[in-house]
């Protein structure tokens, strides 16, 4: 759109080189306003992960949200048809990150069954999920 509302005010000698200039500062101003303001060049890896772990993660679009809300949904309804012995453990462990020790303490069980139960809930998640890989 540049090109054609500069066309009649500019005489054009070249206008393949003239065209290409317009495009080349286009993309320059469309990158100054929607670039990232930090930019890394490096070939190490970690610097690389540190970088991106620093950055803010962009908003997810609707459909992603969509299929975030129906994963949450199904591994809600999944976690809730567990056994209640089963249900516990998971929830503890695995959403509230407590350490075995402390759940062994919250329910009343040595470590070792705290361990098995959660084991077997998460066979009967997978099981009932199907195993993605």
């Amino acid at each position: 759109m540049r090109a054609l509302t500069s066309l009649e005010a500019a005489t054009v000698l070249q206008p393949r080189a003239w065209l290409l200039t317009i495009v080349r500062n286009t993309a320059y101003t469309w990158l100054a306003k929607n670039r990232s303001k930090t930019v890394l060049l490096t070939d190490d890896a970690q610097l690389l992960e540190a970088a991106a772990a620093k950055e803010p993660a962009s908003s997810p679009d609707p459909e992603e949200a969509l299929i975030a809300a129906s994963d949450h949904n199904t591994l809600q309804s999944a976690i809730e048809a567990l056994p209640h012995l089963f249900r516990e453990v998971v929830v503890m462990r695995d959403v509230n990150g407590l350490s075995y020790r402390e759940i062994a303490v919250a329910v009343g069980a040595p470590v070792g069954t705290v361990m098995s139960r959660l084991s077997r809930a998460r066979g009967l998640l997978i099981g009932s999920l199907g195993n993605p890989a």
